[in-house]
């Protein structure tokens, strides 16, 4: 039966917005308030408003149909009002000098209502392309706060028929279905709203319901950034949907919009969710009806803006949320309606009539514990080498292996699969299992647990539909048709090598094999583990707590040694360029230029796995491996370098070389470039500049350590090609300096290429004309390349190669040993044995049997894969397509470095090089949500600092760039 036209619900959602020009508002604006200003007209779907900007301040004036709204406008004012006493930042009305806060007006045929609020200043957060959890997590629990603080709000005005009540949305919908025009999408909206409207029929009855505002969206809130660029929350507005209705509906509204922001996942709106529940606990029948409602709404959406264009087609507002709000819709109904209510309640901690067992048969007659070898295929499983995870059936033959021993195996119910972990992607990894899998002898008989009738899928599946639970079967043969009706206990079929088993709830439900993490405990909740009916324990631990495990670590670990992230995934697995967590997810690693191999490598394993089976003891003992490391060590030299030295770390090594300039010298006065680092010891913190890795660098330097200007041609005092001559300048007025007090020069140390500032090159000759200045007053030149040498940077071999020279002391660690602990220092004869009058030098660990062996390895690797090569090559593309973000971007200042080891430097101004600190803060925690590690370098914590495994392929390189063009295209806006 088609709605009267008369009706009030019907009449409001088909009016057109007012129309009321500048002018006229300003006319009327100055008559009834006495305000002048600036008017800017703002968008609505079915009012009219205006921002002004009058010598006053700041104001909000608003035009309303006169259809009966004066106790609707009454109701909102007292809302805010009431809101407002309790501390909710909201707008208040303007009252006009006659004392009214409302005035109708008449323009034309027009019968208005006129009135004017408080302006919040801020902005809405509906054109951001990316909400982190904190800000879904902030909208959700605002609206917690004003529904609590609404509990208590009665008002006449409250008792009206309203469009976007989710009470009358079937009638509604009738109206509004046709203005859909596309067939395919109607139908969907027909479909989805059948199916909520039919959940929601259930519960509907014990909803609470109150005052609530029915619109606290990202476009309805209003926010400002903080210091840290971090968005807070400003206040609320628009009150125009103020009714009195289902509690719930209001967190419906609320999560509904959200979906915009959830990049096609509705379980990014759980936070949302969460915080409300923290603030204003929900009923059992409110966490049922919350999805309905959201779909709901999402329906209402998309047909109300498709009617409104039909009346009212020149609505900018409208048409540009269009696209958006179908974007609402499919992803509230990309999820079952079972799985969303699952994770609703797993998400606030409710939980939900568990799986009955009783009365369930074995689907196997005589199998027990002890008759079954279960198979661990998880991420620490030992079955797991080499990458082996990554060959295609792996975990069907590793199974059919152990069943080849004991006749009966299996996988396990819940596990997180490292052979369903994926790389170079966005998307999580669906890495937990939600079935088990059997390997039986050929010809298993097998019962039916329940009595049911059985169905097939398209999926080769058979299924067995029971009162309670639907039990799914793949390989077996089934000798009954589709239809078929089965006792308890009757025969159900015969294994035909490997079984698949899996349980659900919802006979409505064909269920993934698979899910991400992030829908484990929802989908787990639907699909419980089959052990009771398998007859055996086949459940997965769990894994481990991370955040527990974090707080362990604080609890015993000293907390200057940092860690990153503020919740960081617990890695436990690294393959090649990237490293896995616990629940089989793949981070791309962009910071490790320790392993330089990349992670777990098989030669590492198996050489210190043979040389400590042999012998692992100190380097006063005789044996081969250390010198044959430090000959490979010397042929990578430069010409007449023929002593090393082996020790731990790049900072034993830089300690060291410090004490062959020393004696070699005689002097004790160091000079080191500022903002660099070089190490933890005495020594080398001594000769550390580096603000962002020890905050009192310049203001507790010894007297014997002359820190020289930072030979940063970027962003230093002297910038461009023609800087050397100023930076020269500045090792000269120091050295001048040590000339006039009679001082003799020890040395200079720096990085040939500048590390700690992202990779930056020296200017043209400046290490030449600096190590000729040292050298003349008889000091040593120290190349410390434990960041950028050894292959690294491409192009070169070593960083001072880039600058022509050659270094008195090169010092090296890092990836010599791809994890292991071990650093060398190389020199000349003279200048090792000038230490030999101070003592002789020794180091536990430092060229250790296992140690030489690893460190040869690494060698024969680098050489055998051409990893070097692939530093160059790899690298050189890398380095394009970051330079190309710089024509795109207006963040990203420059790129800096060559092969893997490379900065990309942000700054919030090109001409200023204002460093965008925060913004590269945010920007790497995005990063890790992307599946990236990333962390900031440099004094500013403005430039990441990419120096990942140098195994990282093409594939990898285009994923990183890819996400940070995302990125930083989501904070654009």
């Amino acid at each position: 039966m088609p709605l009267d036209p008369l009706d009030p619900l019907v009449h409001r959602a088909s009016r057109p917005n007012p129309v009321v020009s500048i002018e006229q508002a300003q006319a009327l604006l100055f008559e009834h308030y006495g305000l002048q200003g600036q008017l800017h007209s703002l968008g609505s779907q079915q009012d009219l408003n205006f921002r002004v900007e009058s010598t006053r301040g700041c104001w909000v004036l608003k035009f309303c149909h006169d259809d009966a709204v004066l106790q609707a406008l009454a109701a909102q004012h007292a809302a805010m009002l009431h809101l407002a006493r309790q501390g909710v930042p909201v707008p208040q009305a303007l009252i006009a000098p006659d004392g009214r806060d409302t005035i109708a007006v008449q323009l034309g045929q027009q019968h208005l209502q006129m009135r004017v609020l408080s302006y919040l200043e801020g902005r809405p957060l509906t054109r951001l392309k990316h909400l982190g959890y904190e800000s879904i997590a902030r909208i959700g629990r605002l609206c917690g706060e004003v529904d609590r603080a609404l509990f208590d709000f009665r008002h006449p005005g409250l008792a009206r028929t309203l469009q976007w009540d989710p009470r009358h949305a079937h009638k509604l919908l009738d109206h509004l279905l046709p203005a859909l025009e596309d067939v395919r999408q109607r139908g969907r909206v027909v479909e989805m709203t059948f199916q909520a409207q039919r959940r929601l029929a259930a519960v509907s009855a014990d909803l609470p319901m109150q005052a609530v505002h029915l619109d606290i969206t990202d476009d309805n809130s209003v926010w400002q950034r903080d210091n840290d660029l971090r968005w807070q929350l400003a206040g609320l507005i628009d009150f125009g949907d103020l009714v009195h209705t289902w509690r719930v509906a209001d967190l419906a509204a609320t999560c509904a919009a959200l979906l915009h922001h959830a990049h096609g996942d509705p379980f990014a709106v759980l936070p949302a969710v969460v915080a409300y529940q923290q603030v204003t606990a929900l009923s059992e029948a409110e966490l049922r009806a919350l999805w309905p409602l959201v779909v709901l709404r999402a329906a209402v959406l998309v047909s109300s803006s498709a009617r409104q264009l039909s009346v009212t087609p020149d609505n900018t507002y409208i048409r540009a949320n269009v696209e958006h709000e179908w974007e609402i819709f499919d992803i509230a109904t990309a999820e079952p309606f079972e799985l969303m209510e699952a994770a609703i309640f797993s998400s606030v901690g409710r939980s939900i009539p568990e799986f009955s067992k009783d009365g369930i048969l074995p689907l196997f007659v005589g199998v027990t514990d002890s008759t079954v070898c279960q198979v661990d295929l998880s991420v620490l499983s030992e079955h797991f080498a080499d990458g082996n995870w990554e060959q295609a059936d792996v975990d069907e033959r590793l199974l059919a292996d152990v069943a080849a021993d004991s006749g009966w195996a299996c996988t396990r119910y819940g596990e997180y699969r490292l052979s369903r972990t994926r790389i170079d992607t966005c998307v999580a990894s669906a890495t937990c299992a939600l079935h088990v899998q059997v390997k039986a002898p050929p010809g298993t008989a097998l019962q039916a647990p329940w009595a049911g009738t059985l169905r097939r899928l398209a999926d080769a599946s058979v299924v067995l539909e029971g009162a309670f639970a639907s039990l799914h079967l793949w390989g077996m043969n089934c000798p009954f048709p589709a239809g078929a009706v089965l006792a308890a206990g009757a025969s159900l079929g015969e294994v035909d090598g490997s079984l698949l088993v899996q349980l659900c709830r919802s006979p409505e439900l064909s269920p993934p094999l698979f899910c991400t993490p992030a829908r484990a405990a929802a989908w787990q909740r639907l699909c419980p583990s089959p052990a009771t009916l398998l007859g055996m324990h086949c459940d997965a631990p769990p894994p481990p707590d991370a955040e527990h495990l974090l707080q362990r670590r604080e609890a015993s670990f000293a907390r200057s040694q940092k860690h990153y992230y503020q919740a960081p995934p617990q890695i436990e697995r690294g393959w090649r360029n990237h490293l896995i967590d616990m629940h089989g997810q793949a981070y791309l690693d962009m910071l490790n230029n320790v392993a330089v191999l990349g992670h777990g490598h098989p030669r590492m394993a198996q050489v210190a796995a043979r040389q400590w089976s042999l012998l692992n003891t100190n380097s006063r003992f005789h044996y081969a491996a250390i010198a044959e490391f430090s000959e490979r060590l010397l042929a990578l030299a430069p010409e007449g370098f023929d002593r090393v030295f082996l020790v731990n770390s790049g900072t034993e090594a830089n300690d060291l070389a410090i004490r062959l300039a020393w004696a070699a010298s005689g002097g004790r006065d160091m000079l080191s470039m500022l903002e660099a680092y070089h190490g933890w010891s005495v020594a080398t913190d001594a000769i550390s500049t580096s603000i962002a890795d020890n905050p009192q660098a310049l203001s507790t330097r010894p007297d014997w350590v002359h820190p020289v200007m930072a030979a940063n041609s970027y962003r230093g005092t002297f910038r461009g090609a023609d800087s050397t001559a100023g930076y020269v300048r500045s090792v000269d007025e120091t050295l001048h300096q040590l000339d006039a007090q009679g001082r003799q020069v020890a040395g200079f140390i720096c990085e040939p290429v500048y590390g700690n500032a992202g990779g930056i090159a020296l200017p043209d000759g400046y290490l030449q004309q600096v190590y000729e200045r040292v050298r003349a007053r008889g000091g040593l030149c120290i190349a410390d390349e434990v960041q950028v040498g050894y292959g690294r940077l491409g192009e070169y071999f070593w960083g001072f190669e880039q600058q022509g020279v050659v270094p008195d002391i090169i010092t090296m660690a890092k990836g010599m040993g791809n994890g292991h602990p071990l650093g060398a220092v190389i020199t000349r004869r003279e200048i090792a044995e000038a230490l030999e009058a101070e003592g002789y030098f020794f180091s536990s660990a430092g060229g250790s049997p296992v140690s030489c062996r690893i460190g040869l390895a690494v060698l024969d690797v680098m050489a055998e894969e051409g990893l070097w090569e692939n530093a160059r090559v790899v690298g050189a593309h890398f380095k394009a397509r970051l330079q190309a973000l710089v024509d795109h971007h207006p963040l990203v200042g420059a790129v800096h470095g060559s092969g893997f080891y490379l900065g990309l430097e942000l700054v919030r101004d090109r001409d200023s090089l204002e460093p965008a600190t925060q913004e590269t803060a945010l920007l790497c925690e995005r990063l890790r949500e992307l599946g990236i590690f990333m962390q900031p370098t440099g004094d500013h914590l403005n430039i990441l600092k990419i120096k990942p495994p140098m195994v990282t392929t093409r594939q990898s390189v285009d994923f990183f760039v890819d996400c940070v063009a995302r990125v930083l295209d989501e904070m654009s806006c």
